[in-house]
């Protein structure tokens, strides 16, 4: 941060961030009370992975919620955003293997104790990383409280909440079908299976049906190697064409096993041969199916993949090995009908890349029956309220069909297990604290639990185990419940849905009073961002080339409720110019200001309005509006909205028409009217920093510091509202207003019509304005030098005309008040080329037309088409048939 009162001639983001967050560090800005008077609003961040990078998603996350904490921090609140980073279980297990592999070394010949030692000296090597990039993009948390789900008070939490659970029987070994990575060995949560469409085939084999020579039941199926552990072949009850043959049997070609016919509801008539395969052991909806049919379930691979002794001569074969020879046999025997090109989804591991297998496996289970049901009832009696509301439907949802919850996972890096089993009496012993002996018998011959937890466990425990559970701290007295969650739809179930369970069942409380989903970044087409297609933004380039302040502004802007939003360059190079903007804004008031004496504080509600222009009197009415309508958004959450407000005022009002409109009196002669006016310029400029900071926190914090009326920093300030901001909103005027919104107005339409007419800037205009009535005359007059000497003209009569040929004319109807603005065109436009553009204008114009009105009547469009693209076409409708009826005006009267 610069000591010098001057802004430097550009604002370049890389000599400002850096220093000023290291500036606030200092300073404590970030820090909340455990005990304050202070109402508390707490936001827990959501861990990133201790693996990563900062990805435009967590930009957006990341974005969001320091937009809100320091609207809260400035509004009066004692805020804390909690930081913390994931273990990651599979991500940082996978990272180090690969790592200890290019050494010629694997974690099974180190052992469980060398290994870890050798992640938690990469953990303390690399995972700064994400911490270090959260502070460049400006992220306000209060790092003193900085945690790790394997910090020693999460893992006695974590501990705590196990035992617990086991004890109430909600917790138990079983063997059920998991998603399991073959080349990680381990089970994997949903969330780490990638669907991915892959080309692949369809294969009707014949199964051979008991008793009925040369009979045969034809199933397809897209994996027929899994035949080896099929236990019955299903067709639907109401299949005319097999309801002879339900309660019959089927000769298993290749391993010769009976298998009988089953009738189940579920089965689709309509696929393939509307006979199909079950595989219980291999397939979720075979599981089901095998457990309704109380089927026997054969499960064929070993953890790595290959087959086992249950798939007989196939024994040791890899999947895609035993495929190809599954196939063969089959075809060898007569038994494969045909194949078929198919196209289908396929799991693969988000983490190794190979392809996921539905395999049956002892696990530890969470019973969510029961702990479901108050996470429902907190959200269904509206204790906890989702934003945008329609959230609340898919939570609901979800939790109406959840099924137990798989926790332990085949991993040595994570929690591991606190359960012992005894070699001599099979008792098994969970406990908060590690044990010596069994506590069946006292044998000290006892082996613990190799697995480690899901992380989502510990992760489930965030928002409590962060304030100190299970101990009564004074920091969860303050925090907890927390106020708001901010999070993507893609997490609801896998992580909202766990903190609700395990904030109501271990603290009696809901975990957070809100929770805010928002959508999802997309490519500027729509489309999901991958380094594959090349359309991925990394938000620490983004940062490196236009700011952190550009890469926010952005993001918030193009939130649109609940939906995924679409990252455009375009978009981010005009913020990038809204923050120069801003820049060269404060420079030229600062040198407005450079003799400016700012008063005593408060001095400002003494000034008497009839002293003020109405310039100044018009800027104080929009800040007034712009102050209103950005708190009513933040309280919502509605931050394209927030960004707008903001938009409009600091670019439209302010920069654009109040600078301009002040010149004349701050380059004048007349002192004392100059000195009101660097009053409400400097105030203005002050509450403009404020009202922004939340958004943009790096530019606002610099400006602010070279301002004549600041405090110590802006983000320890007071945000602006209409209700603290009183005193002086009440110097601003709406009568006043409505007649400098009618000047600018006027003057935009010269502007205009000076441009549809490709008229020199430099050319002085003649220009009559029509006014409808008294009142708009008056007002009219009143501004007309601001006018003339802002519109450029040669001169501006106000009255009633009747000869209107040669010129152009643009109606203006604002408020109470309605005129025609007139400029005249002879000397200034060549008449015959003009009526020419005109023409081929309208022309280009009534095309559009006609194709808009194409699309319109194509009945496929508007059903099929997304609503948002109908409804833009009916807008893009109207908007040119009324830009053909002004350009046939103007026509008309070149004629």
């Amino acid at each position: 941060m610069s000591d010098s009162k001057q802004l430097s001639d550009r604002y370049d983001p890389s000599l400002v961030e850096k220093n000023l967050y290291d500036w606030w560090e200092g300073k404590n800005y970030f820090k909340a009370e455990d005990q304050s008077t202070k109402p508390p609003y707490c936001i827990i961040l959501p861990p990133p992975n201790v693996t990563g990078s900062l990805h435009i998603g967590h930009a957006l996350d990341h974005s969001i919620q320091d937009c809100l904490i320091r609207w809260k921090r400035m509004s009066g609140f004692n805020a804390l955003w909690l930081p913390g980073t994931d273990h990651a279980g599979i991500a940082t297990q996978n990272v180090v293997e690969k790592m200890l592999d290019k050494e010629g070394l694997n974690r099974k010949e180190l052992g469980r104790e060398k290994f870890l030692e050798k992640v938690w000296e990469w953990k303390h090597q690399y995972g700064g990383r994400i911490v270090e990039q959260m502070k460049r993009l400006g992220d306000s948390c209060d790092w003193d409280r900085l945690t790790f789900t394997l910090d020693d008070n999460v893992s006695k939490a974590v501990r705590k909440v196990f035992v617990n659970l086991y004890k109430k029987g909600l917790i138990y070994r079983g063997k059920r079908l998991i998603n399991w990575s073959p080349k990680l060995e381990s089970a994997l949560s949903d969330l780490e299976v990638e669907h991915r469409d892959v080309k692949g085939h369809l294969w009707h084999l014949k199964y051979p049906i008991e008793g009925a020579s040369e009979t045969f039941l034809v199933v397809a199926t897209t994996r027929p190697e899994t035949m080896l552990g099929d236990t019955a072949v299903a067709v639907h009850p109401e299949d005319e064409r097999y309801k002879n043959l339900i309660g019959k049997n089927i000769l298993l070609p290749l391993v010769n096993r009976k298998i009988p016919i089953i009738a189940d509801e579920h089965v689709e008539k309509e696929f393939g041969s509307g006979a199909v395969k079950i595989t219980p052991a291999h397939d979720f909806n075979d599981y089901q199916m095998g457990k309704r049919h109380n089927l026997e379930m054969i499960n064929l691979l070993n953890t790595n993949g290959t087959f086992n002794e249950n798939a007989g001569n196939y024994k040791g074969l890899k999947v895609k090995k035993a495929r190809e020879q599954v196939v063969a046999d089959m075809e060898e025997l007569g038994l494969l009908l045909k194949v078929e090109e198919h196209k289908h989804s396929v799991g693969h591991c988000s983490r190794s890349n190979c392809v996921v297998e539905p395999f049956l496996s002892d696990q530890w289970f969470v019973k969510t029956e029961g702990i479901a049901e108050k996470a429902k009832r907190a959200v269904e009696s509206g204790t906890t309220q989702f934003v945008p509301e329609n959230w609340t439907k898919t939570y609901l949802h979800w939790m109406n069909k959840i099924e137990d919850w798989c926790i332990s996972r085949q991993l040595w890096w994570g929690h591991q297990i606190p359960a012992w089993y005894c070699g001599d009496c099979d008792h098994l012993t969970v406990s908060e604290e590690d044990i010596n002996e069994c506590a069946g018998c006292g044998s000290d011959k006892i082996r613990r639990d190799e697995d480690v937890l899901d992380t989502w466990f510990s992760s489930g425990l965030w928002p409590f185990s962060t304030l100190g559970w299970p101990d009564e701290t004074e920091a969860l007295k303050t925090f907890y419940p927390t106020t708001v969650l901010v999070t993507g739809h893609d997490i609801i179930f896998f992580w909202v849905a766990r903190m609700m369970m395990s904030g109501l069942e271990f603290t009696k409380d809901v975990p957070f009073r809100t929770v805010y989903i928002h959508g999802l970044v997309m490519d500027s087409k729509g489309e999901k961002m991958s380094k594959s297609k090349g359309n991925s933004v990394d938000p620490l380039e983004v940062i490196d080339e236009s700011g952190a302040d550009a890469l926010r502004f952005t993001l918030l802007s193009s939130i649109m409720t609940g939906r995924n939003l679409k990252f455009s360059n375009q978009r981010l190079e005009g913020y990038r110019n809204f923050m120069n903007k801003i820049w060269n804004a404060a420079r030229f008031s600062l040198n407005v200001l450079e003799d400016f004496k700012a008063p005593a504080e408060g001095v400002e509600a003494t000034v008497n309005k009839n002293e003020l222009t109405d310039a100044d009197q018009w800027i104080i009415n929009k800040l007034a509006e712009c102050e209103k309508d950005i708190n009513s958004a933040l309280e919502q959450m509605r931050f394209s909205d927030a960004t707008a407000a903001l938009y409009k005022f600091a670019w439209n009002q302010f920069c654009d028409w109040y600078l301009e409109l002040i010149k004349p009196v701050v380059y004048g002669d007349n002192q004392e009217q100059k000195e009101k006016t660097q009053l409400v310029l400097a105030q203005t400029l002050n509450r403009l920093m404020r009202l922004l900071h939340p958004f943009t926190p790096y530019i606002t914090e610099e400006i602010f510091q070279k301002l004549p009326i600041k405090s110590e920093s802006v983000m320890i300030d007071i945000y602006p509202t209409p209700k603290n901001d009183k005193a002086w909103l009440e110097l601003g005027s709406q009568s006043v207003a409505e007649k400098i919104d009618l000047t600018c107005s006027v003057i935009t339409a010269v502007r205009n019509i000076r441009g549809e007419n490709r008229i020199k800037p430099g050319e002085k205009l003649k220009v009559k304005l029509i006014p409808f009535d008294d009142a708009t005359q008056k007002a009219l007059g009143e501004n007309k030098d601001y006018i003339i000497n802002i519109g450029r003209l040669e001169s501006c009569d106000i009255g009633q005309f009747d000869d209107l040929s040669k010129c152009a004319v643009a109606p203006i109807k604002l408020g109470p008040y309605k005129v025609e603005v007139v400029v005249h065109l002879e000397g200034l436009v060549d008449f015959d080329v003009e009526r020419k553009r005109l023409e081929k204008i309208i022309d280009k114009k009534k095309n559009e037309v006609m194709g808009i009105n194409k699309r319109l009547s194509n009945k496929n469009f508007v059903d099929n088409a997304p609503k948002e693209i109908v409804d833009d076409a009916n807008k893009q409708l109207v908007e040119t048939q009324s830009q053909i009826e002004s350009l046939e005006k103007s026509l008309a009267r070149l004629q």
